[in-house]
């Protein structure tokens, strides 16, 4: 049989790649032939010519979005959903063969039903790696299933993707932000707008988004829109997605200065001090350039998360003083804060006549809040906060042997917990921003724990390969691939069908990576990139123990897991009897 396979999945290249690969290696098991068209710039799959289409007995379209399909007019076509596709490849081509149906008439692309409930939607998390682009495509499934129009902006590391136009933005009935980080607002002003973090997207996305079209609250402006129900919670968790957005700007200046600095030790570890030299160069733009904007960034962003951009400059300043103070991230966070609130409440409290209105974000609200910020910084926060971080990183220099293991321990088991969540992020930001204080070890620790959930996963899958069904097979080499990159989140599928297993299995691998990092006394330069960070001379030393570590840890996750996890079809058993 001549098969023609496309598959769009605009918000999830990846799954567009992986359900192209697996259908066309399906197909030709059944002796089929095979032609594949991936809608997806930058994956292998030309687009498919008219001769090909002539030819073809059948059409298999998996997508998770609008797709145009009018040139398989007359062709027998079955469209289907990436879950379903790849659920069993081979059974699904099998059924696709008897259940297709001649497409009599496609309907236009731009065409909505009658009633048909219309969506918008931006994902970001602080990394912008992996949450932000699964939620993205949890929700497009989930909208589809429902029956419900969606268009998902992405904003994640390579910036935003899929950008809404205004057209969207007017025709839809609700705005859904699923953001670990604040995002502007002033294009929803007077839409409903319904606010949740992407885990919550990505592991309940049609209660998502049947939850915000029952409780977007109608945006009055520039100002930030939640739910009533979700209100009192949505306050509690303001302060740690503010910190959260300032660690998320402040990552490309962590990851440019420490892998400058790092290769700057190519040449010999105190080469740099050479000056007109290469290695005094590469030290110069990595530490006195990127790693000197590091707390100011933090502070900063802190500050616009809370107040916009009135909060910008004050704690950008508050932040560059907290540096010159030698207060470290910790003065940082507090200078952020600081600023935004004070920039907040003036904004609030403020009242000027309407001919001088204007002045007051440009003029009044930098000056008061940059000179209150400034002045409690240098004399009251300065000081206790500089011997706080003094002691920290005396600690950190000089702690023992059983220390360093606790701390590995208490690192590596908190990156595993939630995976991505607040407790895996509240670990790494910790480590990330010990890295301005030339305190490597920890960010070591916490890479290394964090790749092992994903890894453990992929060599479950591997051990005890009749108690996973055929899906979970596939998704084991995909988590493997993402937690060689150090995305955790490559575990969530498994922790959402089996977290009571796979999360203390999680957590007795990452520990014991974490604890055997900081015994090896291993010292990373870059908070991202995983194992491919090794291929940067210096970015990490000892980096065989390394390997090591991250290895120890990821067995013991993946054998441990591979004993304890029931078999599918007696786990079926047990709950049919139920």
């Amino acid at each position: 049989m001549n098969v023609l396979i496309v598959t769009a999945c605009p918000n999830g290249q990846v799954t567009s790649v992986l359900c192209s690969r697996l259908l066309q290696a399906a197909a030709e098991r059944l002796g089929w032939s095979t032609q594949v068209e991936v809608h997806d710039a930058k994956a292998i799959g030309s687009p498919l010519s008219a001769a090909a289409i002539e030819a073809a007995e059948l059409v298999l379209v998996v997508k998770t979005g609008e797709l145009d399909l009018q040139r398989f007019v007359g062709k027998r076509v079955v469209q289907s959903t990436p879950s379903e596709a790849l659920a069993d490849p081979q059974q699904f081509l099998r059924s696709a063969a008897e259940q297709a149906q001649v497409l009599e008439q496609a309907a236009p692309v731009a065409a909505a039903a009658s009633g048909k409930a219309k969506l918008v939607a931006i994902t970001a998390c602080p990394t912008g790696v992996a949450h932000t682009f699964m939620a993205a495509e949890a929700l497009q499934q989930a909208a589809e299933q429902l029956g419900y129009d969606l268009k998902v902006e992405t904003r994640g590391s390579v910036g935003a993707r899929n950008l809404l136009d205004e057209a969207s933005i007017a025709a839809a009935d609700v705005v859904l932000l699923a953001t670990d980080i604040e995002v502007e607002t002033d294009r929803f002003a007077g839409k409903k707008v319904y606010r949740c973090g992407t885990g919550i997207a990505l592991k309940q996305p049609k209660q998502t988004l049947q939850k915000a079209l029952a409780e977007g609250v109608l945006q009055q402006g520039a100002g930030q829109a939640q739910s009533a129900e979700s209100g009192k919670s949505a306050t509690r968790s303001g302060p740690y997605k503010h910190l959260l957005t300032g660690v998320s700007f402040m990552l490309p200046m962590v990851v440019a200065g420490g892998l400058l600095i790092a290769l700057s030790f190519v040449f010999g570890i105190e080469a740099f001090k050479q000056e007109g030299t290469l290695p005094a160069a590469l030290m110069k733009i990595g530490g006195d350039a990127a790693f000197a904007l590091m707390i100011p960034v933090l502070a900063g962003y802190i500050a616009y998360s809370i107040a916009d951009r009135p909060g910008l400059a004050p704690g950008m300043i508050g932040g560059m003083l907290a540096s010159a103070l030698g207060t470290g991230f910790l003065g940082g966070i507090i200078a952020g804060f600081l600023a935004g609130y004070l920039a907040l409440g003036l904004n609030r409290w403020l009242r000027l006549p309407q001919s001088i209105e204007a002045l007051k974000p440009i003029l009044l609200i930098p000056l008061l809040a940059s000179l209150v910020t400034g002045l409690a910084m240098i004399y009251v926060v300065g000081t206790p906060v500089a011997g706080i971080m003094a002691s920290l990183e005396t600690f950190l220099q000089n702690m023992g042997t059983t220390n360093a293991i606790l701390l590995g321990l208490l690192l590596g088991g908190m990156m595993c917990v939630d995976l991505g969540g607040p407790i895996n992020k509240a670990a790494y930001a910790f480590s990330v921003g010990l890295l301005a204080s030339q305190s490597y070890a920890p960010m070591a620790a916490t890479m290394a724990a964090g790749m092992v959930p994903p890894i453990g996963m992929a060599i479950a899958t591997l051990l005890a390969r009749r108690k996973f069904s055929q899906t979970e097979r596939e998704a084991g080499k995909a988590a493997g691939v993402l937690g060689l990159c150090f995305i955790s989140e490559g575990a969530i599928p498994f922790a959402a069908k089996d977290p009571l297993r796979v999360i203390p299995a999680s957590i007795a691998g990452g520990a014991l990576t974490g604890a055997l990092s900081m015994y090896f006394s291993c010292k990373l330069m870059a908070p991202h990139g995983g194992l491919f960070v090794l291929l940067i001379p210096n970015a990490i030393n000892h980096a065989l123990l390394y390997l090591l570590a991250i290895v120890a840890g990821s067995l013991v996750t993946g054998v441990v897991y591979a004993l304890i996890k029931r078999q599918e079809v007696e786990a079926l058993a047990v709950a049919a009897k139920a």
